[in-house]
């Protein structure tokens, strides 16, 4: 279910692939990234900066998200991430909790996630943005 139009936070599976280089998960984000279609959250930048391994990696992951449109978590998220955490849990799975977070930022926001994690599927309201090949 992929709305062109819609505005879409990338997960940090997708910033790897992005960082490494060319690949068409990738490009996907660079052209989302170029069409001013992509935001970041707290979780994501977080992710990211504790996984880098040197200053120049440091510096070219902070100047192209430091351009990025930011999304805030609030009281309402935080309450609309212990009841979807809950309503998995109640069903038999678990979704990491940094994932149930992007996921709420993204359905509060109205915005799409971009990712390769298949648990963001358990979350029914969530739209998943698919890849253009």
């Amino acid at each position: 279910m992929k709305n062109k139009h819609k505005r879409v936070l990338a997960d940090t599976s997708v910033w790897i692939e992005f960082f490494r280089g060319n690949s068409l998960i990738g490009n996907n984000l660079e052209m989302l990234i170029i069409t001013d279609s992509v935001e970041i959250c707290g979780v994501v930048l977080f992710e990211l900066l504790q996984g880098i391994k040197s200053d120049s990696e440091k510096l070219k992951i902070n100047d192209i998200l430091s351009n990025l449109p930011y999304v805030e978590v609030n009281k309402i998220i935080w309450q609309r991430s212990a009841e979807i955490a809950f309503n998995i849990k109640k069903k038999g799975f678990a979704v990491p909790f940094s994932d149930i977070l992007i996921a709420v930022l993204a359905i509060e926001n109205n915005l799409s996630v971009f990712t390769l994690d298949k648990h963001f599927e358990l979350i029914s309201e969530l739209e998943l943005y698919k890849i253009q090949k």
